[in-house]
């Protein structure tokens, strides 16, 4: 997609962006994953966004520290409770551009299927090597993300409805490079008084590729689970939480 940067999505949906997650499954069990791994922190988010996780974890006694490309994100963010005790850096956070903190992060986490919105197999393999060199020893960088689908944008293309309603429709509209791993989408909201057009892309990668992205940087899986109550992973599951720590660390 012509000019789309890091912060392009978080810019382009960042007034509805909460309002547009409503829907989604309450994040209390993720929250509870993290909090278990995290223990007081500090914790690492990539791609921080609203702080839909951030903020119920930092609740919960965990030091949160955030990365976001998009300051109108980020700018939600600090408008809630709680939203200004949280540390946030602004930049791309392939190269996880944070300080050091002593003794390392136990826990570096980005949920959503957030890691995506890397556009390129080389962003992605530096971000794992970038977090694993701010890992605690024994810490944990977890991962929440889709299994790839290669049915769902028949012919390189799909376009889906969301939302029918008197006053409101949304629907999405995508093309898909299988050769690239990427999908360009528009969210489109067609509303009386006016048209949305809210933007994003994603670079996908199988559990296979993300495992060998760890093992390059140093790191193996300790965990996969099928969701965040630790359902099994299997041939069925549509999404996966992998837990990797360093390669090196005694067996959990």
């Amino acid at each position: 997609m012509e000019d789309y940067r890091p912060e392009t999505y978080g810019d382009r949906i960042a007034d509805l962006y909460d309002q547009m997650v409503v829907g989604l499954p309450d994040p209390a069990d993720c929250v509870d994953r993290l909090a278990e791994l995290a223990g007081p922190g500090p914790a690492l988010e990539l791609g921080i966004g609203t702080g839909r996780v951030a903020l119920p974890l930092a609740a919960r006694g965990v030091r949160v520290h955030g990365v976001d490309a998009s300051a109108a994100m980020v700018e939600r963010l600090r408008a809630k409770p709680g939203g200004g005790a949280i540390e946030v850096t602004l930049g791309d956070f392939a190269g996880v551009p944070v300080a050091s903190v002593e003794g390392g992060y136990p826990l570096v986490y980005v949920v959503f299927n957030t890691f995506f919105s890397l556009l390129t197999q080389d962003d992605q393999v530096r971000c794992f090597a970038e977090v694993a060199g701010r890992l605690a020893p024994g810490g944990a960088f977890v991962v929440e993300a889709f299994v790839p689908d290669p049915t769902l944008h028949p012919g390189g293309q799909s376009v889906r409805t969301r939302h029918l309603g008197l006053d409101l429709v949304q629907f999405d509209v995508a093309l898909h490079d299988p050769v690239a791993q990427r999908v360009d989408f528009q969210h489109v909201l067609l509303a009386g008084d006016g048209t949305r057009l809210l933007p994003g892309a994603i670079r996908y990668a199988w559990p296979a590729e993300l495992d060998l992205m760890a093992r390059m940087a140093g790191l193996r899986v300790r965990e996969r689970w099928g969701g965040w109550r630790r359902e099994p992973f299997g041939a069925a599951s549509g999404l996966h939480v992998s837990v990797y720590e360093h390669a090196g660390a005694a067996a959990s």
